[in-house]
């Protein structure tokens, strides 16, 4: 399904990256790559003062997705935004601790980097369906911060430091990401075709359990010198979480600082606390669907919420 677009006017580089890790995934995987266009067609939209160029690449992009989607119809993940979504975390989240695990182990190198960057990028598209949750945000910044601190040294012949690095206090990191996009050639996937089935979409991605590092290097738009890195490809299931990594339940102090308790119900049910957690998901898929007019999906999702919480039965 990949074709060619028109080149990217300098008017149109914020969205430049969505639409290279778009074109590396075209055969790798054709639902990360609709949803980056998608996602960068959105960004793109929204830049003032366009021209004849800048509206051709935009016409472009978006006969692409029509005819894509189109062409699968019958993929979940392409029409239920839900499935959508969850596909997404999941693949992100895939690569996120391939690279969060050899970093750790000290194993810093060019896919380290990619996969880390790409991770970023794919939790940018998941904004397409509505705000990220706080654990995908958390995941989110520190993929990006960890690409470019891992680039950089090795860019200057440092060693990254491995992990998480704590501080005195917690700061804000989210800087201006914008790297040169280290260019990839497709590899095989999790979903080398366009049929294959989405993840559950009650996966629960874990949250990253760590203080945000130092502000991280920000010059991170220099020459590329990983020009041909293969992005690397997520492993067909997560990988246990790494140590550091927890999932993440909630604001501890709405329970008194004891962590999660369980509820009971009307009926006399006792909830688990993940089964709370995924009905504030099915909640807020719920708000998503309905944010794209798609009445019938927001009101699949409050069912499914309403009978978790009265039953305490999922499905």
């Amino acid at each position: 399904m990949a074709v060619n677009f028109p080149p990217v006017p300098p008017l149109m580089r914020p969205i430049q990256h969505y639409l290279k890790t778009a074109q590396e995934h075209d055969n790798r995987d054709p639902i990360v790559a609709y949803w980056c266009r998608l996602y960068g067609l959105q960004l793109g939209l929204k830049i003032a003062n366009q021209g004849t160029e800048e509206r051709t690449l935009l016409l472009a992009i978006m006969d692409w997705l029509e005819k894509t989607k189109h062409q699968m119809t019958d993929n979940e993940s392409i029409t239920n935004d839900v499935a959508a979504q969850a596909y997404l975390e999941n693949y992100a989240l895939k690569l996120f601790l391939y690279a969060d695990k050899q970093d750790r182990a000290s194993n810093f190198g060019k896919n380290v980097v990619k996969a880390f960057y790409t991770a970023g990028m794919i939790y940018d598209v998941c904004q397409t369906f509505g705000d990220l949750t706080e654990e995908v945000t958390q995941n989110r910044k520190y993929a990006k911060w960890k690409a470019s601190y891992i680039h950089n040294c090795l860019k200057n012949g440092e060693t990254p430091v491995p992990g998480p690095m704590a501080t005195d206090e917690d700061k804000e990191f989210d800087q201006e990401f914008t790297p040169a996009v280290p260019d990839a050639e497709p590899q095989p996937g999790p979903s080398n075709t366009p049929h294959g089935n989405p993840p559950a979409v009650g996966f629960q991605p874990p949250a990253v359990d760590f203080k945000p590092p130092p502000a991280g290097p920000t010059n991170f738009t220099t020459t590329d010198p990983f020009s041909h890195v293969k992005a690397p490809s997520p492993p067909s299931e997560p990988e246990k979480s790494p140590g550091g990594f927890k999932p993440y339940m909630g604001d501890p102090s709405a329970t008194g600082g004891g962590g999660p308790e369980r509820l009971v119900n009307a009926a006399g049910i006792q909830l688990r606390p993940d089964q709370i957690t995924k009905a504030q998901k099915y909640c807020r898929w719920a708000e998503s669907a309905l944010n794209f007019e798609d009445l019938k999906t927001s009101i699949d999702n409050l069912q499914k919420a309403l009978r978790l919480l009265q039953t305490g039965q999922d499905g």
